[in-house]
């Protein structure tokens, strides 16, 4: 089973980055199902915004309450990670970058994640890639080439919206490839785990 953990730092309820999530999430299983007809997907959802005050002691204490540290875990454990920030003034919002700052630094290395962000102007779309993709290459996760931002103007005409489902298509099967190709795969994991050693690779010369 693959098990793709959804993390959205929307301030509002509802929020178009929980939506934009929720399509994301949609089309990784999709891609991910069709890459692997035998597998399933199991998508957990990560929301940021009832965990707030958790984030913030945790970064005063040093000590996750239960609420963060089971998102903690539910992203540290996941196959790979879809993650969904609002953008503000041009930069991530704060309570993203502050779930990040308080995960283990170690823990997301190698895990393919596919990077998002909601605005409400279509200049703030270069944020993925200034802001989001260097704290994502400090953690060594493996983020997918597609990031998909949502201006406000997305989910208006038919003609935005249909470019938007494309751009969400893409990255959805950008995703699946990095789960295929991660090194955190069951599969990848058990050969990682259990090597030929010398002394039958040298007995395999004589046949």
């Amino acid at each position: 089973m693959t098990t793709i953990a959804v993390v959205s730092a929307g301030l509002s309820e509802p929020s178009s980055t929980r939506l934009l999530a929720d399509r994301l999430a949609e089309a990784a299983v999709v891609a991910v199902e069709a890459d692997q007809p035998d597998g399933h997907v199991e998508v957990r959802h990560v929301e940021l915004r009832p965990i707030a005050h958790e984030i913030i002691d945790a970064m005063l204490t040093g000590f996750a309450a239960p609420g963060l540290a089971a998102a903690q875990e539910t992203v540290l454990e996941a196959d790979a990670v879809v993650f969904v920030t609002p953008v503000f003034t041009a930069g991530v919002s704060g309570l993203a970058k502050s779930f990040l700052d308080v995960l283990d630094k170690d823990g997301m290395a190698d895990v393919p994640v596919l990077l998002a962000a909601t605005g409400g102007t279509a200049r703030h779309s270069l944020a993925i890639d200034h802001a989001l993709r260097p704290v994502f290459a400090y953690l060594r996760a493996a983020v997918v080439p597609t990031g998909v931002f949502a201006a406000t103007d997305d989910w208006g005409s038919e003609a935005d919206s249909a470019a938007l489902d494309a751009r969400i298509r893409r990255a959805g099967v950008d995703l699946a490839w990095a789960v295929r190709a991660s090194r955190r795969t069951p599969q990848r994991a058990d050969v990682l785990a259990a090597p030929t050693d010398f002394a039958s690779l040298l007995g395999g010369l004589g046949h």
